[in-house]
C-alpha cells in the first residue's frame, strides 16, 4: 500500500513537528537557544528534501538526505520509516527492512510503521514468523494491526492465526466475522455472503462496494460508509446488504429517522440469509429505541433468531 497524497503528507508533517524531548528541554545559558533553532530548521530543510526527492525517484538523494536527519536526530522514529521506504524502492529490502524494524521498535501501535515492514518482508522472501523475536510481537495493538493488514492483503487465513488467543474486543470480533464473510466468498465466487446472488455483468463493481464497505466497517469510518454505501444503492438498488451498511452509517451519525426507513426498506429484498436478517433487527431496534419507539425496538428484537 502506498502512502501517498496530501493526507499522508500532512500525517508525516504532524509527526514530524510533533517537539520532542531532545527540543523541549531547557535551554542552557547563552547561544542554546539559537543553536537549538538552527538545529530544528536544518532538519526540517532536509527532511522535506529529501521528501521531494523521493516524490520524483531520486531514491540516492532522498537516502543522503534522511541520513543527514538520523545524524541529526538518531532516535526519530519517522526518518527510520521514510528511509525504509526509500531503500524499498530503490531496491535495497535489506536495509529497507532494519529502519522498518527500528521504526516499529519505537512505536509498535503504528499501523503505517508495521505495514511498510510487512510490505518489505516478502521482498526478501521474509516473514513475520521469521523475525517476531526482533519485534513487540506480544503488543495486542501491533497483532490486531497485523491482522487488518493481512485482512486488507487478502490474507485471510494469516490473519486469523495472528488473531488467535488475542483477548476478544469488538473490533477483533468485528474483524474475524469479516475474514470469515471474505473466505465464504473466496471459496464460493458465485455468491457473496451477506450481499445476496450478483448481478450479471456487474459483478467487478458489485464485488467492489462490498469490500470497500467491509473496510470501512471494520474500521469504523462511519462519515465515508455513509457515502460508500448510499453510491452503492445508487447502483444496486435490490442488494439489502447495501441497506444494512447504510443504515449501520446512519444510526452512528445519529440519523435514527432516516436509519430506520432506509433498513425497512432493506426488509423488501431480504434473502434466505439468518445472519443478514439478524444485523438488519437488530440496526432497527437500535434505531427505534433511539427514537423513544420501545414498542417497535421490541418487535424487531424479537425478530432476531438464536445462534447466529
Amino acid at each position: 500500500m502506498k502512502n501517498t497524497g496530501p493526507l499522508f503528507f500532512l500525517f508525516i508533517l504532524g509527526l514530524l513537528l510533533k517537539p520532542n524531548h531532545a527540543l523541549t528541554q531547557e535551554p542552557e545559558e547563552g547561544n542554546a537557544a539559537v543553536s537549538t533553532e538552527m538545529y530544528s530548521d536544518e532538519f526540517q530543510e532536509a527532511f522535506f528534501e529529501a521528501l521531494k526527492q523521493k516524490a520524483i525517484e531520486n531514491y540516492d538523494k532522498a537516502i543522503i538526505l534522511l541520513l543527514k536527519c538520523k545524524e541529526i536526530s538518531p532516535n526519530n522514529e519517522v526518518v527510520d520509516f521514510e528511509l525504509a521506504k526509500a531503500y524499498s524502492d530503490g531496491g535495497n529490502f535489506v536495509l529497507a527492512q532494519e529502519y522498518a524494524v527500528n521504526a516499529l521498535n519505537s512505536k509498535p501501535e503504528n499501523l503505517w510503521y508495521l505495514n511498510v515492514l510487512a510490505e518489505i518482508l516478502p521482498k526478501l522472501g521474509n516473514s513475520f514468523e521469521g523475525i517476531k523475536t526482533r519485534i513487540p510481537f506480544d503488543n495486542i495493538q501491533l497483532r490486531e494491526n497485523l491482522a487488518l493488514i493481512y485482512y486488507w492483503h487478502g490474507n485471510y487465513e494469516g490473519a486469523l492465526k495472528v488473531l488467535k488467543g488475542i483477548k476478544i474486543s469488538s473490533f477483533t470480533a468485528n474483524l474475524v466475522l469479516k475474514i470469515k464473510d471474505s473466505i465464504a466468498v473466496k471459496q464460493n465466487p458465485a455468491t457473496v455472503s451477506s450481499v445476496g446472488q450478483r448481478e450479471g455483468s456487474s459483478k467487478g463493481p458489485l464485488q467492489s462496494y462490498y469490500s470497500q464497505i467491509e473496510q470501512l466497517i471494520v474500521l469504523k469510518d462511519y462519515e465515508a460508509l455513509i457515502q460508500i454505501a448510499s453510491n452503492a444503492l445508487e447502483s444496486f438498488p435490490t442488494q439489502p446488504y447495501f441497506y444494512y451498511a447504510y443504515g449501520v452509517a446512519l444510526n452512528n451519525n445519529s440519523q435514527y429517522k432516516k436509519a430506520s426507513e432506509t433498513l425497512e426498506s432493506a426488509l423488501d429484498y431480504l434473502l434466505d440469509d439468518t445472519e443478514l436478517n439478524n444485523k438488519i433487527y437488530r440496526q432497527l431496534s437500535n434505531a427505534y429505541s433511539a427514537l423513544g419507539n420501545s414498542s417497535k425496538a421490541n418487535m424487531y428484537l424479537s425478530k432476531i433468531k438464536p445462534g447466529s
